[in-house]
């Protein structure tokens, strides 16, 4: 079956104060529900995503839509990591793991723009963005952001979800993402539209092969884009030339 893009109505505006107030609104269940609603899978993919950029032990990492702060806290490898999210409710809830976890020295939070990072040229020496370049409304501007902010030689890992490919389980994939996990989402989240955006919002993100070349129109090679449990979800990887 090709990867054609999955028809989807009704697409609530991606503006980013729009979406800022979105997950401002569902900060409090976030954590929650990414676990129930992945069955776990979540760290795995983030696991993969963090293997994939190979980093030795004195690294600084720019983790880019960091949300709560998840792919900070298991980014292990990286002596320091900056998280830069636009939902203050979110850095807050990610803020409070960090205590928890004792990790405020090495990981900081910051509230910024995707499209205009708060880090100078070439200063980190990796970055990752986990599910979160789709919610950005204008991508190929976060792409081009993200080639500025690391170094020459330095590795990119995005994760974003997809669509399966294999026919039985792509219908089985559409029915839970587009009814199940909206109405799931509603009860635990008490939103109404945060968890109804989410499968429109996957629908209108670029395809697998378009998106690889829009990072490597960004300034990315070697970029790659590999299929996670069954291409729910697509890892891309790429290295600053």
């Amino acid at each position: 079956m090709s990867d054609e893009p999955v028809e989807v109505t009704g697409l609530p505006s991606k503006a980013p104060d729009h979406i800022a107030r979105m997950f401002d609104a569902i900060a409090p269940r976030y954590d929650l529900l990414n676990h129930v609603l992945s069955a776990g899978v979540d760290r795995r993919w983030r696991d993969r995503a963090l293997c994939s950029l190979l980093l030795q032990g004195d690294e600084i990492l720019l983790d880019v839509c960091t949300g709560t702060g998840d792919v900070a806290l298991q980014a292990h490898g990286a002596s320091r990591v900056i998280g830069v999210d636009f939902s203050a409710a979110m850095l807050s809830v990610g803020r409070r793991k960090l205590l928890v976890a004792e990790e405020s020295q090495r990981i900081t939070l910051l509230r910024g723009d995707a499209t205009r990072l708060p880090v100078r040229d070439g200063t980190v020496d990796a970055a990752t963005v986990a599910f979160g370049i789709r919610n950005v409304e204008q991508p190929e501007r976060a792409c081009a952001e993200l080639a500025r902010a690391v170094r020459s030689g330095g590795r990119l890992a995005i994760l974003e979800f997809g669509v399966p490919r294999v026919p039985g389980i792509r219908t089985l994939y559409l029915w839970y993402f587009k009814y199940l996990l909206p109405s799931i989402g509603r009860i635990v989240s008490g939103h109404n539209a945060a968890y109804s955006y989410l499968p429109a919002s996957v629908g209108t993100f670029p395809l697998p092969q378009a998106f690889v070349v829009m990072l490597e129109n960004a300034g990315f090679a070697d970029v790659r884009a590999d299929p996670l449990t069954f291409g729910i979800t697509y890892l891309y990887t790429a290295q600053k030339p």
